[in-house]
């Protein structure tokens, strides 16, 4: 673990109040000028954009989102090859959370048909509670108490980020940008507005975004339509450095990863994965949740090294 990643993992681990945003970029700031960056924050309404290097002259722009989501009871649930089973999970997911308001605004005709009349009298009383009882739920989804533990959703893509901008060589430098978007967690806010501001620039760029990357063996690089002509120099510069510890899928068809990339025409979503013994599902969890603690060092290495090569690649490619 590099000595950045030990500080944001002891002081930076929470990222979801403005004093903690705004900490964490001054953070940033200091490791991106000490490595010869341009720092530059952007804030757009409510999201403030880390922005370090150049992304309008750089081959390829890595990006990571930094804000910390609520802690939720139940983990979420992703498995990106197979959509059918993401969709029921999250049917599943959204009944559970929103029961406590079905079970409060049909109670009283529950009691009603069950012979107790009176409660038909109460049921404008139990149609508030119950709205009110919505509110509360959509709030804490929302705003609730940030997860202290972010170790894969997204210390992980944030530290690469801060590692890969330290490792990368000084002659590459000019080469790659990299952004750390904010509110990801709260509707991929920060990543839309900067998207819609530099759209002229932003539409042409390979973009590589690095979200839940710490917890699997199982490298997903989910690659949009107009990026797929870059998708075998991806699938060399990472190869070139797997000694074996990785199953690396570069996925340019039947692949749903939501997250920041998703917005940008070059997107590549980068994930790390768990494969099901039975069903050979690949999938994702625990992240939401206080169980979301796994730190695969290897991971962040792996990933590191391998942008250095895409980024030389991308860098010969384009003299």
């Amino acid at each position: 673990m590099t000595e950045t990643t030990k500080i944001v993992f002891e002081r930076f681990q929470i990222r979801k109040t403005k004093p903690q945003k705004r900490a964490f970029s001054d953070f940033v700031g200091r490791v991106a000028t000490n490595s010869g960056y341009l720092f530059t924050p952007e804030t757009i309404g409510s999201s403030t954009d880390l922005v370090v290097g150049d992304p309008y002259n750089a081959d390829v722009i890595f990006t990571a989102h930094y804000d910390t989501c609520p802690r939720l009871p139940l983990p979420n649930f992703i498995t990106p090859k197979n959509l059918l089973i993401y969709i029921i999970y999250q049917i599943a997911l959204s009944a559970v959370i929103l029961f406590p308001f079905f079970a409060v605004l049909f109670f009283p005709i529950i009691m009603g048909n069950a012979g107790f009349e009176i409660f038909y009298d109460l049921y404008p009383i139990f149609f508030l509670l119950s709205y009110a009882l919505l509110f509360v739920i959509l709030y804490f989804l929302k705003a609730g108490p940030a997860n202290k533990h972010t170790a894969n959703d997204n210390t992980s893509g944030v530290t690469v980020l801060l590692d890969l901008m330290q490792a990368m060589p000084r002659e590459l430098r000019p080469r790659a940008a990299f952004i750390f978007f904010d509110n990801e967690e709260v509707g991929l806010l920060g990543s839309k507005a900067y998207v819609r501001k530099h759209w002229e620039a932003m539409k042409h760029k390979l973009l590589i975004n690095f979200d839940c990357v710490s917890d699997g063996n199982n490298i997903l690089f989910a690659v949009k339509k107009k990026a797929a002509p870059q998708a075998e120099v991806i699938r060399k510069a990472f190869d070139a450095v797997n000694n074996g510890d990785f199953n690396v899928d570069v996925a340019t068809k039947g692949v749903f990863y939501p997250s920041d990339q998703m917005l940008f025409p070059k997107g590549v979503g980068v994930a790390a994965l768990k494969k099901s013994k039975k069903l050979g599902v690949l999938y994702m969890d625990k992240i939401h949740t206080s169980k979301d603690t796994v730190y695969e060092e290897k991971n962040i290495e792996f990933l590191v090294r391998g942008s250095i090569n895409l980024t030389s690649a991308l860098s010969a490619h384009y003299e």
